[in-house]
């Protein structure tokens, strides 16, 4: 990568550790297990399973959430960096504030209009091409994104449900191969 370059990260499943966190206020209002699904905006998973957004994210616990092993050290040493989220932006904020976390870019599902998540805004906001940039994810919709604007992906196989699904592809196991990959060790 360049000096100018960019890693830009999904958040849940990818940097942090959410699925608990995403789950529970599901249950709370009685959605049963197997009825959940990831990797889409908050508010269109609400509205498939009749829960008013509103109501979900009063429930959503933003404290509970916690960077995957070794993600902390690799965002430490990356320069430029982003992130691109279906999450809501209430809690995605709350959570990069916690942690500390500060990327040049955060866009959440208010960005995209109340659609699912792409990165031509990202791309946009922090003036490079798709040529400057790697998208890391851990669905095959983050891997659609990355296809979309044509930039390189690389899957976050350190989350045990992103290996789950056989990702084809350049797989990161730990957190600090992006840096390899991305040519930063």
């Amino acid at each position: 990568m360049t000096p100018n370059s960019m890693v830009v990260f999904d958040l849940d499943g990818t940097l942090i550790d959410s699925d608990r966190a995403l789950v529970e206020p599901f249950l709370e209002l009685g959605v049963p297990r197997d009825e959940i699904s990831f990797g889409h905006p908050i508010e269109v998973e609400c509205r498939r399973l009749g829960i008013d957004v509103d109501d979900y994210i009063d429930r959503y616990d933003t404290t509970v959430v916690m960077p995957f092993p070794e993600v902390a050290e690799m965002v430490a040493a990356l320069g430029r960096w982003a992130v691109c989220s279906n999450k809501h932006p209430v809690s995605g904020r709350a959570e990069l504030a916690r942690l500390g976390w500060h990327p040049e870019v955060a866009l959440f599902a208010d960005a995209f209009g109340g659609a699912a998540k792409e990165l031509g805004p990202v791309l946009d906001a922090v003036g490079l091409t798709a040529a400057d940039v790697v998208f890391v994810g851990d669905t095959d919709h983050d891997r659609r994104c990355a296809d979309d604007v044509g930039c390189d992906f690389i899957w976050a196989g350190w989350n045990p449900r992103t290996l789950a699904t056989n990702p084809t592809g350049t797989v990161a196991r730990h957190p600090a191969e992006i840096l390899e990959l991305v040519g930063l060790r």
